[in-house]
């Protein structure tokens, strides 16, 4: 009589467990570890701090805004 495990799949905990692992391997240097857009944007990778237009637009010299 042969026993076979049932393995059991859960998508939300395997996809924390990958994640945790990939930021450990972070810590190893020289390894380069690949995240895919959701996982770089879940641990904050890309956080978005460019100055919006109207910031980019009020620093601009004021001779470059001239309406002449």
């Amino acid at each position: 009589m042969k026993v076979t495990e049932e393995v059991v799949f859960n998508a939300k905990e395997d996809a924390a467990e990958a994640l945790r692992e990939k930021l450990a391997d972070m810590e190893t240097p020289s390894f380069e570890v690949e995240f895919d857009p959701e996982e770089a944007e879940f641990v904050g990778a890309f956080a978005e701090d460019a100055l919006s237009e109207q910031d980019a637009l009020a620093s601009t010299p004021d001779s470059l805004m001239s309406d002449e």
